[in-house]
């Protein structure tokens, strides 16, 4: 079946809404599809299958990028993985961990040959790169990637000329983003309709009190935006872990105490906001002197989401205005308090 034939199929079954926009992409997938069902083909002097042009797909948050690459994830019948970015980037560090404690040189170079020894055909999911480690690593790795035949599909927020912008040594990055020009197809999916937006439209996004009906209520909307899909999602930032329980398709859902029971700061939220544009909390707690500290970086949690136009869906023991009603900080609340209730509005974020 092709990819236009299933993504028809979708569309008949009102699975999907057609889009104009979705629909322009899809001989770029037809095109990654059909070679990958080629037999490996390798030159005389070659030990690596003949090149095959990537993709890398482009545009606002809900456009359908990810489920398109999952279209065409399940129609490929070759040896395979799917990765959020982030998640793929700390499985590299932890093999080159393992590398190096067998005493190889270049760590990175083990890492790379399993992957290709592995898979032909590498999914990412929401390519950004935001530290400076991993703008040294990356290019290195697709490189060695891309020369022993591994096609890679990709999706992103930000075309390539804007990846690790404004980033540290920005200037040593660029080879890298001369790389995916040249051997990835690069698309922008320029639709007008957020579908994620969509999903959430007319859905309340601040459940209280705490309850059977709201956890109820939460259940619902992660499998609305889950598919039923998750992993557990971890982000190294300086030495620390934020841990999100559950994440797919850039939809993370937490407990309070994962984010604010923990001695994180501003670097581990803006971490997470780059790595997430719906974020599910649950539990929040009745705020006092008696959790102050929690309370501290509930604020800069809700500062940092706020920023980042991430939205947030979550349950809370109280209104936000009545979330922290004594105790040393209640005036500084009120600020957060109020972007509380911002961010409950329809049309906000976008």
């Amino acid at each position: 079946m092709t990819v236009q034939e299933t993504y028809d199929a979708l569309v008949a079954a009102g699975t999907l809404h057609a889009d104009d926009a979705q629909i322009a992409v899809l001989p770029e997938l037809e095109r990654v599809r059909t070679a990958l069902a080629e037999p490996v083909k390798r030159g005389l002097f070659r030990k690596s299958p003949d090149a095959i042009p990537g993709l890398y797909m482009w545009g606002g948050v809900g456009r359908g990028k990810s489920m398109l690459m999952d279209l065409l994830y399940d129609l490929v019948d070759t040896p395979k993985q799917r990765r959020h970015f982030h998640a793929f980037m700390q499985w590299v560090h932890t093999e080159m961990t393992e590398a190096r404690k067998k005493g190889v040189d270049d760590a990175l170079a083990p890492v790379a040959a399993k992957l290709a020894d592995e898979v032909r055909f590498l999914a990412f999911d929401e390519m950004q790169i935001t530290d400076i480690t991993d703008a040294m690593l990356v290019g290195r790795l697709f490189e060695a990637l891309f020369d022993r035949g591994v096609v890679v599909v990709t999706t992103s927020n930000r075309p390539p000329d804007d990846l690790y912008k404004d980033g540290l040594n920005r200037q040593l990055f660029t080879p890298f983003i001369a790389l995916l020009k040249d051997k990835m197809v690069v698309h922008e999916l320029a639709s007008p309709t957020d579908y994620r937006q969509d999903r959430l439209a007319g859905t309340p996004s601040y459940f209280t009190p705490v309850n059977a009906e709201a956890r109820q209520a939460i259940a619902d909307i992660w499998a609305r935006l889950s598919n039923g899909k998750s992993e557990t999602l971890v982000l190294h930032v300086k030495g620390r872990q934020v841990e999100l329980p559950e994440f797919h398709n850039g939809v993370a859902k937490a407990k309070f105490f994962d984010l604010c029971g923990r001695p994180l700061g501003a670097g581990d939220y803006l971490a997470l906001a780059d790595a997430v544009r719906v974020l599910i909390l649950e539990d929040i707690p009745a705020l006092s002197r008696h959790n102050f500290n929690e309370a501290k970086r509930f604020v800069t949690l809700i500062d940092t989401l706020y920023e980042g136009k991430v939205q947030l869906i979550c349950t809370a023991a109280a209104t936000p205005e009545m979330l922290y009603v004594e105790g040393t900080g209640t005036f500084e609340f009120e600020r957060t308090a109020s972007r509380l209730r911002e961010m409950q509005s329809a049309d906000w974020g976008t």
